[in-house]
């Protein structure tokens, strides 16, 4: 791996896309999109790998008395940083180059991921030294995916930020498909160490990736004659403020918040129902969470087919997401829960790519650092929760019973965005950090007017 094909701007990359480039994939034509993006995926894969490996150690080897409740317990452990470290995140984006940012999350997370390997080839880790790795590998995360996030509008032009945005949000469902694939079985085959090994090779590479890369930072100033004046600095507002100043957005963003604590169970769900109701090993877990990851991944590339205003399409998919995720309490066989859980998975890249594509174009600026760190958090609150909760729960019910009750609990929460989406005000009038984004919002509502804020799931 080499810097120099890499790291060509996106300038250079569209002059030598040419014509018959444009109809080429982002990745292609746009080489530092390309490498940052990949970069992403390796780390998402990797975290995603240690996450369902750990998990599936912890269910099938480490702990035999309540390992429901020591996997919500690491499950939780694996969610808190994105959650606690929200206004930490949101002022290293802000203050820090993003090329750096990314560069070192990836860098510290392989660090963390090697010293673990280490020790567990020196002797077997103890539950609590898996639970510190687990830590850092999410903190160096919870800095990694925002500042991407953010980072979109210097890698891309305008024209193409939604399909960047495609692409970023399908990184989780490939890290899903990729990392739920490999965790398990490499734990079956080569234990908590080979785990940690190929964790950190995948952050290495990563950060090596991210190095390479060219980031458009200087284009306002490069346009700027020395006689014209500075422009000005956006003001810069807190976490609290951006949400207040988005009424509507702070509704949806509750809506899929109160959502995740049930859809999010899914990852604690997995291992216990596999070992309890399927009977099987490491590679029917691998089975299950592929294809979560793969109905995922066609969803955040399908999900602009999806008809309708974000709110509308995303109560939609809710309500066909608490079918899937009931759907194996009902019908406890391989076949039919891989497929529910590829709907569930479809359902939940479909909505996202509608709404943060929305957003990019929306939040203005100077907000995004702190509107995508707050946004990650809010959404993240549910998670240890939810870990937590149906942990503790699988030690005492049956896996299908809690199958049932993410089938149940996410019906009111497609309900209220129904009604919300039924109610929506009518658009405030655009700021100019938003007037030309919400200009351009032309795929979200398809000629019926557009939609004053959208969410995210």
């Amino acid at each position: 791996m080499t810097a120099s094909p890499v790291a060509v701007s996106e300038t250079e990359a569209c002059a030598d896309a040419g014509t018959d480039g444009r109809r080429s994939p982002l990745i292609l034509r746009n080489r530092a999109f390309g490498a940052v993006w990949l970069g992403q995926v390796l780390t998402q894969a990797a975290v995603r790998m240690f996450q369902v490996g750990v998990s599936w150690w912890i269910v099938a080897y480490a702990v035999r008395d309540a390992p429901g409740l020591a996997s919500g317990v690491f499950m939780a452990v694996c969610t808190v940083p994105a959650v606690a470290l929200a206004p930490v995140v949101a002022g290293a984006v802000a203050r820090f180059a993003h090329r750096s940012v990314l560069r070192t999350a990836a860098g510290l997370a392989g660090a963390a991921s090697g010293a673990l390997a280490l020790w567990a080839y020196a002797d077997g880790p103890p539950l609590t030294a898996v639970y510190a790795a687990a830590l850092a590998l999410a903190t160096c995360q919870a800095f990694f995916d925002p500042c991407l996030t953010t980072s979109v509008p210097e890698l891309v032009d305008d024209a193409d930020i939604e399909t960047a945005t495609g692409f970023e949000l399908s990184t989780q469902s490939l890290a899903g498909l990729g990392g739920a694939l490999l965790g398990a079985l490499t734990v079956d085959r080569a234990g908590v160490a080979g785990l940690a090994v190929g964790c950190a090779a995948a952050y290495v590479g990563a950060a090596l990736l991210v190095a390479s890369a060219r980031f458009r930072t200087a284009a306002t100033s490069d346009a700027t004659s020395p006689s014209d004046p500075a422009p000005a600095v956006p003001e810069r507002r807190t976490l609290r403020r951006i949400l207040g100043e988005l009424p509507y957005v702070r509704r949806i963003l509750f809506c899929f918040t109160a959502a995740n604590l049930f859809t999010t169970a899914v990852f604690v769900v997995i291992p216990l129902y596999t070992r309890s109701v399927l009977s099987g090993g490491g590679g029917t877990v691998a089975l299950l969470e592929a294809s979560l990851g793969a109905g995922a991944l066609l969803g955040a590339f399908t999900g602009t087919r999806v008809p309708g205003r974000p709110t509308v399409a995303g109560a939609y998919c809710l309500g066909l997401m608490a079918l899937a995720l009931a759907g194996p309490g009902l019908v406890p066989h391989r076949p039919v829960v891989a497929g529910c859980l590829a709907v569930a998975g479809w359902c939940a890249g479909a909505v996202g790519v509608r709404f943060v594509a929305l957003f990019q174009r929306l939040v203005p600026t100077a907000d995004k650092p702190g509107f995508f760190a707050v946004m990650q958090a809010v959404l993240g609150a549910s998670l240890p929760v939810a870990s937590l909760v149906f942990g503790s729960a699988g030690d005492f019910l049956s896996p299908r019973t809690l199958c049932l009750v993410q089938g149940i609990g996410l019906v009111p929460a497609a309900c209220a965005l129904a009604l919300l989406g039924s109610r929506t005000p009518a658009p405030p009038a655009a700021d100019p950090g938003t007037e030309k984004a919400a200009d351009t919002d032309t795929d979200t509502d398809a000629g019926r007017g557009t939609e004053p804020v959208g969410g995210k799931l």
